[in-house]
């Protein structure tokens, strides 16, 4: 299966009973993505406008915006790609909004741990592979390699680092146990996961740059009207209330 994992909602979005002209395309970071399936929903019910989901890396994604993809809508993983797009004119000037601010948690599900301190473990190096995502085009992989050079534990880890291309292929090394350690989004850990952890730390918030996640209208958008509906509708008390049970910290 192809890493940039595109799911087309129109079978579960849309009513059989009547299609709204508009049809919504939305480029969506990899952690962000089950959150996303259930806030299209919400809109949806309340539009009846028809949502398409494609997810990957924030740097992926980026780049393919760049070249043209025809994407209405970018929710990046970070603040600063959707800030360059609306500085070159792919994004439209004034639309950028910070929707969430993610976290960073350190994870396992190898038996051996269960009880154990995962920082114990990180830190005493009884581990065999440590999973992020790629700090070049995923921003928790980004805030994931802070937090090691920030705990003086980068070095001593680098050459046991799996990278995952994104957040998700970081989880998939870690619940199937091809990494025992990985730090990943406290969304995941508050999403339905396959296995129990055995053991769990939360990073401290200072330990990396913030995980401000920002959304931006796409000045090449065909359906800048949804795309404004999508873009306040990220705004209201509805889905706000979805961030918070899936583990993100809304902006005021």
């Amino acid at each position: 299966m192809s890493p940039l994992r595109t799911g087309f909602l129109f079978a579960a979005l849309v009513s059989t009973n009547s299609f709204a002209d508009e049809n919504l395309t939305i480029a969506v970071a990899s952690n962000f993505q089950a959150t996303v399936n259930e806030i299209a929903a919400e809109f949806m019910a309340v539009t009846k406008i028809p949502v398409r989901i494609s997810s990957g890396s924030t740097g992926k994604l980026y780049a393919q915006i760049v070249n043209g993809a025809p994407y209405d809508v970018f929710l990046a993983a970070d603040s600063a790609r959707p800030k360059l797009l609306e500085e070159a004119g792919a994004a439209v000037k004034g639309s950028r909004i910070t929707y969430a601010t993610g976290a960073l948690v350190l994870w396992s599900a190898d038996s051996a741990l269960k009880n154990k301190d995962c920082l114990a473990v990180l830190k005493s190096g009884s581990y065999r592979r440590l999973a992020i995502a790629n700090p070049l085009t995923a921003p928790y992989g980004l805030a994931a390699k802070e937090f090691l050079q920030a705990a003086g534990l980068f070095d001593e880890a680098e050459n046991r680092i799996a990278y995952g291309e994104n957040i998700s292929q970081a989880l998939q090394f870690v619940v199937t146990g091809n990494a025992t350690l990985g730090l990943i989004a406290m969304s995941q850990v508050k999403g339905r996961l396959p296995v129990t952890a055995s053991c769990s730390w939360n990073v401290p918030s200072t330990m990396h740059s913030a995980l401000d996640q920002q959304a931006v209208l796409l000045s090449g958008s065909d359906n800048a009207d949804a795309a404004r509906k999508f873009m306040n509708f990220l705004q209201t008390t509805q889905v706000a209330m979805i961030l918070e049970h899936r583990g993100y910290t809304v902006p005021e």
